[in-house]
């Protein structure tokens, strides 16, 4: 039989709440922003998404992106609507009205009690704009940005904390595509000017989207360079980087086999652990003292949508591959202390790229439910977990993983309400897994909550003929002691919630 053995005093690290961040770019106009709408406020903000949304309990929101911010003017979305210029969005081919600009996402993030994380044009823009930018959503002098903002309505500076420079520089689909020399040059000085107008702020360095060489015919023979990338933008700005931001999608193709999807959680963890160790041989030989955290800033499912409507479906085995994601960021929560869902809209049911029903009811995807599980459970520390049980072999984007555990775990630990939660992805597509789960300190203090994500098969999807395919159900265990036994049911996502002493 599997056996989970836990001690609750081996702590891993505390966690940061922050990476269950969200995300926001081209799902913006008639997703969150439709004035039309029978749900819109009187600020045009759809409040079933926002009600949605709000379910995800997320800290913090990206924006303008993304592949958007790189050719982003935040000059176009400030002032009277009437007089914004529209757009031609080089990123996404499309036009952009800049009707929802820097205020308007502001009063969204409030109205969401969270914290805007703002995104600088690092690809087409320049210094003088970012550090401008910088100082309209947070100065309080008289300078003419501030002066600015006063004109537009708002008194109060919007204290933006976290601010990113610029998007996947290192992709060459990107406007402002930079060479690893290039781009450390640039976040040397964009870092400079921006926290020379706010020292307060948090600056994340785009460092890493390419972790194998880019193999598309358009740009074929571009190496990823993470490393040199990664050692040039420490080197030259170490003192004043925040966090180094990774992309990490899981691109999967539609045919693939089921073992291929699980097998993605070996390789990002994997990734995540080199590049933990490179921030930390550079930082030990730089004499970088503050700490650098990693911030996986996009991360979620890439499917290809379907060719007859290009609506984007995902079924039960992405929301596996979400919870994954999130026991990696567990796992790794020393180092991982930001992250945010691109698929944050799409998990609600505002498909890409064609927006569908805009005057109906959200529609909650399968991917929601996870993110939801996790960031409403999730104590404050993370611990570390002793696993043993059965294994399998699966390969993805060439590389052959062997030993993959079948149950992938990671647990927290939320001191104050005395709750332990151990998060289980059972990894097998057909396959129910007897589990003996143990405390090696402490003891249960009443019933376990067991909260399961599952559907019919792994292939199972929510529709607007039937919603609830894939949802989350709960039932109470009864456990006294030190132990108990659990069966996880095959391709589930299991949070067990127990009181403990």
């Amino acid at each position: 039989m599997n056996q989970i053995k836990i001690d609750l005093e081996r702590i891993v690290s505390g966690i940061d709440r922050n990476i269950f961040g969200g995300y926001l770019e081209n799902k913006v106009y008639g997703g969150i922003y439709y004035p039309d709408s029978p749900h819109a406020d009187k600020d045009g903000l759809r409040s079933d998404v926002r009600t949605a949304l709000e379910q995800m309990r997320m800290p913090n929101i990206r924006w303008p992106g993304g592949n958007l911010a790189s050719g982003y003017r935040w000059m176009d979305g400030v002032g009277t609507k009437e007089e914004r210029p529209v757009r031609h969005d080089l990123a996404w081919n499309a036009l952009v009205s800049n009707q929802f600009g820097t205020n308007e996402f502001m009063q969204f993030c409030r109205k969401m009690h969270i914290e805007p994380y703002l995104c600088a044009n690092c690809g087409d823009g320049d210094l003088r704009e970012a550090a401008d930018w910088v100082e309209y959503c947070n100065g309080t002098g008289d300078s003419a940005p501030v002066k600015l903002r006063r004109k537009h309505g708002f008194d109060a500076p919007h204290k933006v904390k976290y601010w990113g420079i610029g998007n996947e520089v290192d992709g060459p689909w990107q406007i402002g595509y930079k060479t690893p020399q290039e781009y450390a040059r640039a976040v040397t000085e964009f870092s400079k000017v921006m926290k020379r107008v706010d020292p307060d702020i948090k600056l994340v360095a785009a460092a890493v989207s390419i972790w194998e060489d880019y193999p598309f015919p358009d740009h074929r023979g571009i190496k990823t360079e993470w490393v040199e990338r990664t050692q040039l933008m420490l080197e030259q700005a170490g003192d004043r980087i925040d966090y180094m931001a990774l992309h990490r999608y899981a691109h999967l193709d539609n045919d693939a086999p089921f073992e291929t999807f699980m097998a993605f959680a070996e390789d990002f963890n994997q990734h995540l652990s080199a590049y933990e160790g490179l921030i930390q041989s550079i930082s030990l030989e730089r004499g970088i003292r503050h700490a650098i955290g990693i911030a996986i800033d996009e991360w979620a499912v890439m499917r290809m949508p379907n060719r007859e409507d290009r609506v984007l479906i995902n079924y039960l085995e992405d929301a596996l591959v979400v919870a994954l994601h999130l026991n990696a960021f567990i796992r790794h929560a020393r180092s991982i202390r930001l992250a945010n869902f691109t698929s944050m809209m799409t998990a609600v049911g505002i498909n890409y790229p064609k927006l569908v029903h805009l005057d109906k009811p959200v529609l909650l995807n399968t991917i929601f439910y996870p993110f939801e599980l996790y960031s409403r459970t999730c104590g404050q520390l993370a611990l570390d977990v002793f696993y043993s049980g059965d294994t399998f072999s699966g390969t993805y984007l060439g590389r052959t993983y062997n030993g993959i555990r079948i149950l992938d775990v990671t647990a927290t630990l939320d001191e104050s309400r005395k709750q332990l939660v151990v998060y289980v992805v059972n990894q097998s597509k057909d396959k129910a897994m007897e589990t003996g789960i143990s405390l090696i300190s402490g003891e249960l203090a009443g019933n376990v909550k067991a909260s399961v994500i599952n559907g019919p098969g792994i292939k199972s999807e929510n529709t607007e003929g039937n919603p609830h395919q894939v949802v989350t159900c709960e039932t109470d265990i009864r456990a006294a002691g030190k132990a108990f036994n659990f069966t996880f049911e095959p391709h589930s996502i299991t949070a067990l919630v127990c009181a403990v002493s």
